[in-house]
């Protein structure tokens, strides 16, 4: 069972943090207005920022000590015409007939409901300027453009290439934090690490939902990494419902689809977590065992799925290697998905231990 951690162990200036940075909008896509208020919030903290294509990158006076990565985007819908709106991942993504590689129908029929009569808000995306709310009335597939169109009431006046932002804010139940925590409660964890006096490196990554964040961080470590580079890429992992995301602290991967995580460095992990008395599970130890039961049942089996890490050891030809370290939740991209109070506190120990080298 977890180790028992109390609401209480979640420091005050962390929440305080998370709330705030929830209510800054952050759409796949368009995610420069994030930028600017993730750069204020970690020079408050004594971090060098530099801003680079899709990537933001923080360091503290022992930037090879260690190095994190977090995605900074959420989901939400862009304008593509005349009150007409899509789902943001899917055009950033150029996710489209148009190229072949079109959207799964199974995936478009899983979300076409999941944000009826949703708040919504439109914003400018530079510098994040507020264009006004509305709500979401439905959704459904253009079968011409194999896509997936959302009607939204109130934003008639918005012009395309105009981002919109589901309203969200933290709301904190006896078990978990609830809101749209994807990736934005990692994101505020890696900040807080600067307000402890973290001196290394911690990458802030942009279209990780549309599948694009690995080759901006590759593209820094092109520039400047050497040949020992260490990352840990930090998340929330899916799990059904809460009780099963709350059977375990923290969540650590051998690999996913595309690769093998660093074995020595998983290791580390897994000691570290022992050390602090915090549970942990494999996630790919996990899906195969499911899987296995799917197969038996001559059902499809589960992806092991595709990490950002995954997809960068996969293109970098050694030059970048390492590990994940997720938070369980359940209702996965959805305005209320929820991770354990447990989890989140123990998160933020083991990145105060990992962050002294």
């Amino acid at each position: 069972m977890p180790h028992p951690f109390a609401q209480a162990d979640l420091p005050a200036s962390f929440i305080e943090l998370l709330s705030s940075l929830m209510r800054s909008p952050s759409v796949v896509g368009a995610e420069h207005s994030f930028f600017r208020v993730l750069q204020r919030e970690l020079e408050e903290r004594g971090a060098k920022v530099t801003w680079y294509e899709g990537l933001l990158v923080a360091q503290g006076n022992a930037p090879d000590s260690m190095m994190f990565s977090a995605h900074i985007d959420r989901h939400g819908l862009v304008c593509t015409g005349p009150n007409e709106f899509q789902y943001a991942a899917f055009v950033a993504g150029a996710r489209s007939d148009l190229l072949g590689n079109s959207v799964s129908e199974s995936l478009m029929r899983k979300i076409v409901d999941r944000f009826d009569d949703e708040s919504v808000y439109a914003y400018e995306p530079w510098s994040g300027a507020y264009r006004g709310r509305g709500t979401i009335k439905g959704a459904y597939i253009c079968e011409n453009r194999n896509n997936l169109i959302f009607e939204v009431d109130g934003l008639e006046h918005v012009v395309a290439g105009t981002p919109v932002a589901f309203t969200d804010k933290l709301n904190i139940t006896d078990q978990a934090l609830v809101g749209q925590l994807d990736n934005i409660l990692t994101t505020a964890a890696l900040v807080h690490l600067f307000e402890g006096g973290f001196q290394g490196t911690a990458f802030f990554t942009a279209q990780e939902e549309a599948g694009k964040s690995w080759r901006y961080l590759l593209e820094w470590f092109r520039r400047f990494g050497g040949s020992t580079n260490q990352l840990i890429v930090v998340d929330t992992s899916p799990y059904p419902d809460l009780p099963t995301a709350a059977q375990q602290n923290l969540i650590l991967r051998h690999k996913d689809a595309n690769a093998v995580f660093n074995p020595r460095l998983t290791e580390r992990l897994m000691a570290e977590c022992q050390n602090l008395g915090l549970s942990y599970q494999f996630k790919d130890t996990y899906v195969e065992a499911q899987n296995a039961k799917l197969i038996a049942n001559g059902d499809a089996p589960y992806s092991l799925g595709a990490t950002e890490l995954g997809r960068i050891i996969s293109a970098s030809n050694g030059l970048v290697d390492g590990t994940t370290l997720q938070i369980p939740s359940s209702g996965y991209h959805t305005m209320q998905e929820s991770a354990p109070l447990s989890s989140v506190a123990g998160f933020l120990r083991m990145l105060a231990v990992l962050a002294k080298g």
